[in-house]
């Protein structure tokens, strides 16, 4: 990949996006706002390199509340995490004055973020956001990023203690949602997958 120099990214300006990082920045942990934000630089850098027309600001705020299912406030105890944060991002951009088909994206970009593919020509922001969350927790495709890339998102916004937090919430959820694909991630080797990250060596 064709390094991308960070701040040559698309970066959303306007209320929404300064509004979506206030909410994610006031519910969000420092662990999970670091790994939102970093989900998205993947993303966009991945997009850019690749030719892959997307929308910053879609992108962004479903980056920004992709795992807002997981924070203890907006948990279900009835639907996977990711369809609770789509859910949640869609009561955000219903106040931020998106239309209905506009909300109903963001959701499926939430959503589809946990499915093992999604299409980039149906859903280009999907696709970007699961495998930049892909690299994120297990290091998918890590390599193929410029090592200044890397050090430089990881310096910007660190990782703190993301393996451990994030793991502890996937076996939570997979505790009480046995259905769901987080309880997937874990019966398939999840905590395996994470160990060998090399984001985190």
């Amino acid at each position: 990949m064709t390094r991308v120099p960070l701040d040559a990214l698309p970066v959303p300006d306007g209320a929404t996006s300064a509004a979506a990082l206030d909410v994610a920045t006031a519910c969000l942990p420092p662990v999970l706002l670091n790994h939102s934000l970093r989900a998205y630089f993947w993303a966009a850098a991945r997009g850019t390199a690749d030719g892959v027309s997307f929308d910053p600001q879609l992108l962004y705020v479903a980056a920004l509340f992709h795992d807002i299912g997981l924070v203890p406030a907006f948990d279900s105890h009835t639907v996977a995490f990711e369809e609770a944060g789509g859910r949640v991002a869609q009561v955000f951009a219903a106040g931020a004055g998106w239309p209905a088909r506009r909300r109903e994206r963001l959701s499926d970009v939430i959503v589809g973020h946990m499915r093992p593919q999604v299409d980039v020509s149906t859903d280009p922001e999907g696709h970007l956001l699961a495998r930049a969350t892909a690299t994120e927790i297990v290091g998918t495709e890590a390599d193929d990023y410029p090592a200044g890339f890397r050090d430089e998102l990881l310096e910007r916004y660190p990782g703190l203690e993301l393996a451990e937090r994030f793991l502890a919430c996937f076996q939570d959820q997979a505790t009480r949602k046995p259905g769901s694909p987080a309880a997937g991630a874990v019966r398939s080797g999840l905590a395996e997958r994470m160990a060998s990250n090399p984001l985190d060596s």
